[in-house]
């Protein structure tokens, strides 16, 4: 390799580095695309119904639940800041949606709805979602349920509640262990 290459490599590289150091300290915030849409940042109400939404996924058991871990919050944090627009009117548009199905199946909206009454229609949402996804083409946009599930599961098991009391969790792991035991019923690791 002559000199002339090696130069043009790195220059390369450390123009990689800068331009990939700003889109980095920028984070993934769209302020722009969420200032345009309404009902991002969302309200306190429609946080509350995406804490009861997560709480029917992940509900309180021997561990606190999703709500526990104000998992709502941390949706519209995620929606807001770092969905793309298409993401983002399919969340709004699904929040709607959940309401109106349960408004079907029972006569009331999702709020007003026993905990028997929420997991029925989540479950038949789910299935929706499930055959939504296996039918999906190319350049179609993700159902709904899909991202509130996804998000419910991230929220959950990265906050204090849930690596702490739902998963094994140590702050500071020593040695790597390729092989540990494993008995039925034991929680997951964390770290």
């Amino acid at each position: 390799m002559n000199r002339r290459d090696a130069l043009n490599r790195v220059a390369l590289i450390l123009g990689g580095t800068v331009v990939g150091g700003a889109a980095f300290l920028e984070g993934c915030k769209q302020a722009d695309k969420a200032a345009a849409l309404t009902g991002l940042p969302m309200s306190a109400e429609t946080i509350a119904f995406l804490d009861e939404v997560a709480e029917t996924i992940i509900p309180t058991t021997n561990t606190p639940g999703a709500k526990a871990a104000q998992v709502g919050a941390f949706m519209n944090t995620m929606v807001t800041d770092c969905y793309d627009e298409k993401d983002q009117k399919a969340f709004l548009a699904g929040i709607a949606s959940i309401d109106q199905a349960c408004e079907k199946a029972h006569g009331h909206n999702f709020m007003k709805a026993t905990a028997d009454q929420r997991k029925e229609v989540l479950t038949a949402l789910d299935k929706e979602q499930k055959e939504y996804n296996k039918n999906k083409k190319e350049g179609d946009g993700n159902h709904y349920f899909s991202l509130m599930k996804q998000l419910t599961l991230l929220g959950y098991f990265s906050s204090e509640i849930g690596a702490t009391q739902a998963l094994r969790y140590v702050a500071v792991p020593g040695r790597y262990e390729g092989c540990i035991p494993y008995k039925k019923g034991d929680k997951a690791w964390a770290t």
